[in-house]
């Protein structure tokens, strides 16, 4: 009731953004920086928070998506001069770690997994499977390199040299973005970009998180016991709200759990 009384000044306020599931461009839920803009913005702008706080829980996805929404987060922190604490749940791994580093301080719990700092492309070769059912695969293109892995054709090994080059370039721009980010706090000579994860305080160890905390008693810690929250959470399309797309959200439920199962989640 304090809070409405006029003249009285108000408890500080961390406005609290959840980040939970795949990062991809778009469809079925999925983190990307269209989906997300309003929300953060709100987020930073709204009540004055003293803080910003991070909830993670993803696996990863799209390197293009991940940076931006990192790039935005920056971006809105630098502007309105509001910190950003992450705290992570189960994983943030990947692009889920792209977006933790975004942040001033990154928080887990004791069994949270983090790292995975690496680029990866996954697909099937299905050239055998339709040659043995009669089938031929026609593929016509004005320039050498526009058709690349093609996986009803047999792989190249200068595709695969390729995509590698390009995994390599994504792969650069995520070690500079850990390196930016974590300046100061990873340890000189140790090699944290192998797609290598860690769990708990083990990130710690090396420099890849701030500590063990988790959200309410942090916050309250470091901005007082009456501090409030401002919860934010991405809004659902129209259609979702009143169940006409559950098949495609069933779709995406797949999909996320396919993804979380990397790290045997």
């Amino acid at each position: 009731m304090k809070r409405f009384i006029p003249f009285l000044p108000k408890p500080p306020a961390v406005s609290v953004i959840r980040l939970q599931g795949v990062i991809a461009s778009g469809g079925r839920g999925a983190l990307s920086d269209a989906g997300l803009a309003g929300m953060i913005e709100k987020a930073f702008a709204k009540g004055k928070p003293r803080a910003v706080a991070l909830v993670i829980n993803s696996p990863g996805g799209s390197p293009a998506q991940s940076s931006l929404i990192g790039a935005r987060i920056r971006r809105l922190s630098e502007e309105k001069k509001v910190p950003v604490h992450a705290f992570v749940e189960d994983v943030a791994a990947s692009g889920g770690y792209w977006l933790a580093c975004a942040a001033d301080h990154i928080w887990v719990d004791e069994t949270s997994i983090v790292g995975s700092i690496g680029v990866i492309s996954a697909s099937f070769g299905l050239d055998e499977f339709i040659e043995r059912y009669g089938i031929k695969r026609r593929v016509y293109t004005a320039g050498n390199s526009k058709s690349m892995l093609d996986p009803f054709q047999a792989e190249k090994p200068e595709d695969v040299a390729r995509l590698k080059a390009l995994q390599e370039q994504i792969h650069a721009t995520f070690i500079t973005h850990v390196k930016t980010r974590r300046a100061g706090k990873l340890p000189e000579g140790r090699d944290l970009f192998t797609g290598e994860i860690w769990v708990g305080a083990g990130a710690q160890e090396v420099g890849l998180i701030d500590g063990v905390g988790h959200l309410e008693p942090k916050m309250k810690d470091l901005f007082g016991k009456d501090v409030r929250f401002n919860v934010f959470s991405q809004r659902r399309s129209f259609l979702a709200r009143f169940g006409i797309a559950a098949g495609e959200t069933a779709l995406g439920a797949l999909e996320d759990r396919a993804a979380f199962a990397r790290f045997g989640l």
